[in-house]
């Protein structure tokens, strides 16, 4: 079994409303747990090339690191974990 290096800490989990939603439309998909343990091991998800730049660049010098995923019917969730790392939210683009 391949274990997954974590590149940073999470802090406190938080979902919004939003999040939770769509993770429970989304149940056959991937679930919260997958996406989140896929940010903490910095694979960004759908971000554009310079965002991916700005999450390496920020894994060292603690600074705010947003992940997006898309789940099995399009809804956009983005995973935010904060710079001091007391805490990672899972979020609708709309909830920001």
């Amino acid at each position: 079994m391949q274990t997954t290096q974590l590149r940073f800490p999470d802090g406190q989990l938080v979902l919004t409303p939003g999040a939770l939603a769509a993770f429970a439309r989304n149940a056959s998909g991937p679930d919260y747990a997958d996406l989140l343990g896929r940010h903490l091991a910095g694979d960004w998800g759908d971000v554009s090339t310079e965002d991916a730049a700005e999450n390496e660049y920020s894994v060292s010098r603690h600074l705010r690191i947003l992940s997006s995923y898309h789940l099995a019917d399009g809804t956009r969730v983005w995973f935010i974990t904060e710079a001091d790392r007391s805490a990672t939210t899972a979020l609708r683009p709309e909830e920001y």
